[in-house]
């Protein structure tokens, strides 16, 4: 490798992460910042042109990021909101293919049914990452986020085998509509089962490892697995990751503490770092399609990408209301079942299409000989950055105009919080009671005793935060009280230890050793 290609490989990392923690520290959406940057670098003279390589994309970011999403997915949420979930991921994907394909259609004589179809499903797939990001930061209610990250985990699956079939009947394959249908059950039928049967494996293991270690090196390796051993069989990696993350997730509350705690650490760095450079190298893209556009081409290319952009939004806010209150009025049995849908709700749903990555790299995958590839390609780029910077950019307004927020929900939770801890606080001492029951030393009673006073603590803590604590208004109750002082008190201690290593009392071992026990009893305190 030369040196300048080892530069240009650092560049981008470095890069996206400089714009990606400014914009934490300044409290701006990370993604919409990166995109924005990655548009302004791409218009500086002499800047590399990193071209998007839809094999590093589809393989390498691609599974772990779905994993990731996953785990941090609820599957008894996702199953109470599967039918919301389903008409968005498969009904909308592929009406949006099909209304987006045949509006390309009209406006380009040169495209084909097929491929007409095939760049509808491009841009069909929203990308939730930005508008999760963004509704979690602002509040918004669980059941739309939860809707938002199921669509986002599957439509992705949808969209790529109508791309795969609609690009191959444009290279002249043929297809039927029993062979569409065929495609689509075998993709997803042997998606799930090859998921599913990882995902009982992993969890069976992780479950009886206790090193953490070892836990989450295997955890790191699974989504590539799953994908690659999916995509082998000619099925859908996609829904194969996408299965094996909800599965783990659901069960990686039965794992020992010390693997959680390392996974929830390993996927948010993870998380950070492959996002950051994903959504910086969409933004790196201008140039380089830019410049493979035909020079006569690039007016109407400009007016179609307008056209298409609409279209693609569009498709969305029309399908809502439709998908939302029609089988209601239909079918007395999902009225009975699913709560009405508040219409506040429905329209922050449908802004929230914003595209991404996937459907650049499905533009890039395109064969050489694809008809007006690169026309495709941009038209693709256009609808990406436009859901991107403007549904991306209006959204937080949105949100906040609508009065939209999760504090009714923050409350309910907050009173079953305390409930909870209150009914593990009884059962604690209950346990604690029943091995103290043949009395114990005066040594140990001072034990016993601090045990007790911290389990009455941990309920008293939770009760405090419903503003059912001991103190007057503006007065620290004594939970916080408790956590600042013992705050303190560790920092205390940490820079003690840190000092008799310095003056080589202690070896940077022990050193290591005794913080971790720190970090473990303040991380302990982190409640708000």
């Amino acid at each position: 490798m030369d040196t300048i290609t080892a530069v240009q490989l650092i560049l981008l990392p470095v890069g996206a992460l400089a714009v990606a923690g400014i914009s934490r520290w300044r409290g701006w959406p990370a993604p919409l910042l990166l995109v924005l940057a990655g548009l302004i670098a791409s218009l500086v003279p002499r800047m590399p042109e990193y071209e998007l390589d839809p094999e590093i994309v589809l393989i390498v970011f691609l599974p772990p990021l779905l994993y990731s999403a996953s785990l941090d997915s609820s599957y008894m949420r996702l199953r109470e909101n599967r039918r919301a979930v389903a008409l968005l991921s498969v009904g909308l994907v592929l009406v949006s293919t099909l209304v987006v394909g045949l509006a390309a259609m009209a406006l380009i004589p040169a495209l084909s049914l097929a491929a007409a179809l095939a760049f509808g499903a491009i841009v069909a797939p929203p990308d939730a990452v930005a508008a999760v990001a963004v509704g979690r930061k602002l509040g918004l209610p669980r059941r739309v986020l939860t809707i938002l990250l199921g669509e986002s985990l599957f439509n992705d699956a949808t969209a790529l085998t109508a791309y795969r079939v609609a690009v191959a009947a444009t290279m002249g394959m043929g297809f039927t509509t029993l062979g569409i249908a065929g495609q689509f059950a075998y993709s997803a039928g042997v998606g799930v089962a090859i998921g599913l049967a990882l995902a009982y494996v992993t969890g069976y293991v992780l479950q009886r490892i206790a090193d953490a270690l070892v836990a989450n090196a295997i955890s790191l390796l699974i989504p590539y697995v799953a994908y690659v051993a999916a995509e082998i069989a000619h099925a859908s990696g996609v829904i194969a990751v996408v299965i094996v993350g909800i599965y783990l997730g659901h069960v990686l509350s039965r794992t020992v503490y010390a693997t959680r705690l390392l996974s929830n650490a390993v996927w948010q760095v993870l998380d950070f770092l492959l996002e950051s450079i994903v959504f910086a190298l969409i933004g790196l893209q201008l140039w380089p399609i830019w410049n493979r556009l035909p020079p006569d081409q690039r007016g109407d290319a400009l007016l179609y990408a307008v056209i298409l952009f609409l279209v693609a939004v569009l498709v969305r806010v029309l399908w809502m209301p439709c998908g939302a209150y029609i089988p209601r009025l239909i079918s007395p049995r999902i009225r009975r079942r699913e709560p009405p849908v508040p219409w506040r709700h429905l329209v922050v749903v449908s802004w929230a299409g914003m595209r991404g990555v996937v459907s650049l790299a499905a533009a890039y995958a395109l064969p050489d000989s694809f008809p007006e590839r690169e026309l495709v390609q941009f038209l693709t780029f256009a609808v990406v950055i436009g859901t991107l910077v403007v549904q991306g950019l209006s959204f937080p307004w949105l949100i906040r105009k609508l009065g939209v927020s999760n504090e009714p929900e923050r409350y309910e939770d907050n009173l079953r919080e305390a409930g909870a801890q209150q009914a593990a606080a009884a059962a604690s001492l209950a346990r604690l009671e029943e091995m103290t029951a043949d009395g114990v030393s005066t040594l140990h009673q001072e034990i016993v005793d601090q045990l007790r006073s911290r389990a009455e603590r941990r309920a008293l803590h939770a009760w405090e935060r419903l503003g059912g604590g001991t103190a007057f208004e503006g007065e620290e109750t004594p939970a916080a009280a408790y956590r600042r002082l013992r705050r303190e008190m560790l920092a205390a201690e940490r820079e003690v230890f840190i000092g008799l290593r310095d003056r080589r009392r202690i070896d940077d071992e022990v050193l290591h050793r005794v913080l971790k026990e720190l970090d473990f009893e303040e991380a302990t305190l982190e409640r708000d």
